[in-house]
């Protein structure tokens, strides 16, 4: 949807002078998966899709919203009472209340809004609604927040409103996104920087397998407690290692009869991930993307074998990748379905799409969803 037919439907819904338009991107993870809560590195860029928001202050100190997408609407005040029923609405609430509990003053306004992050892909559609407003807020209101703390209030917003207990990676990516450009994010330091990604001749598709298995949530526990115990170990000898990021191999092989072989290939995987994208950071910079690639099928196989977060639908993705010469491929997101994420030169594309739909169609009854996505800005006025 675009910026006039926002406005259009904000003024048929609320009477009067213009509103402000505000936008937040979705974003994709190149490399870097299951890194974060390992105190290791992530690779994200915001996409050219995202949340878009007519808003307007109205006077008064209740907030009247309409989610284009859903028909729908909600009505809230500021209060941490008022807690609004709609589960999209929790979103907006809870952002006006972590900037309220920081100090700032927000006041009631008027607002519609709407999307074209597909919902459930893992692009992250609910980072960019909280980065929306988060921005928005802190521009209108003139809150001075920086852009940091708005992160951390989307990602505030999950924890206590939401009930999600995610890292930093998706608000962070879609608040400091950067045109042509890739960030690894130190989820250890929070220290950044910025990598070109501008693959001449190649494109970046996601395909998104429409499954979900059931067992995300209580297998990524059961990892991150994995991780625990493997960089507990590691630390009675080496009592610098906070983190499996922390770690190498050889400090993983001198406790190998001291965990358990699941423990073991789960710690395996993790410092191998953290090698992988400090490897693509330089491949980056020369624009090497062949190496780029490469180190993506490495991580599709180290999240399968080693992991073991991958499901048969996204391991047959990755194979027909494979087959069609794609140059990267891999999981993306947490895993147990969602999308592949694959780097692909512009001459095989078509190729590559029109076989992965037919042969996923045959083998699972429906085709693959395909988004091209294009590395672009961060949240910003319309």
């Amino acid at each position: 949807m675009q910026k006039d037919e926002i406005i259009k439907l904000f003024q048929e819904k609320f009477k009067g002078a213009n509103p402000e338009v505000y936008t937040s991107p979705g974003r994709v993870n190149l490399i870097g998966e299951h890194t974060d809560y390992n105190g290791s590195f992530v690779f994200p860029g915001a996409i050219d899709k995202g949340m878009i928001a007519a808003i307007r202050l109205n006077g008064t100190d209740k907030v009247n919203a309409f989610a284009i997408d859903l028909n729908e609407s909600a009505e809230f005040g500021l209060n941490e009472q008022d807690l609004p029923a709609q589960g999209w609405a929790k979103y907006i609430f809870g952002v006006c209340r972590e900037i309220i509990k920081r100090g700032g003053k927000v006041k009631g306004f008027d607002t519609v809004f709407s999307g074209d992050v597909p919902l459930g892909a893992g692009m992250s559609s609910s980072a960019a609604l909280e980065s929306t407003y988060a921005y928005a807020l802190n521009d209108m209101l003139r809150l001075g927040i920086d852009k940091f703390e708005l992160a951390k209030i989307g990602q505030a917003t999950e924890h206590n409103y939401v009930g999600v207990k995610c890292g930093i990676m998706d608000q962070f990516a879609s608040i400091f996104g950067k045109k042509g450009h890739l960030i690894r994010l130190d989820c250890k330091t929070l220290d950044y920087e910025y990598f070109p990604f501008d693959p001449k001749g190649y494109r970046l598709v996601l395909l998104d397998t429409v499954v979900k298995h059931e067992l995300a949530s209580s297998a990524y526990n059961k990892r991150r407690e994995s991780c625990e115990r493997a960089a507990e170990a590691i630390r009675k000898n080496h009592p610098e290692v906070e983190f499996l990021r922390d770690a190498s191999i050889d400090m993983l092989n001198e406790v190998k009869n001291d965990i358990s072989a699941e423990d073991y290939k789960r710690a395996e995987y993790v410092i191998e991930e953290t090698q992988r994208v400090l490897e693509v950071s330089d491949a980056l910079q020369k624009g090497d993307y062949e190496t780029v690639g490469r180190k993506m099928f490495e991580t599709h196989h180290g999240m399968s074998k080693l992991y073991e977060v991958s499901c048969e639908e996204l391991d047959f993705l990755n194979d027909i990748a494979k087959e069609n010469g794609v140059t990267g491929s891999r999981v993306m997101g947490g895993g147990f379905g969602g999308c592949t994420i694959n780097l692909v030169k512009d001459e095989l594309h078509d190729s590559f799409i029109a076989d992965a739909k037919k042969r996923f169609a045959a083998k699972y009854g429906h085709e693959p969803k395909v988004y091209d996505v294009v590395i672009s800005d961060g949240a910003r006025i319309l």
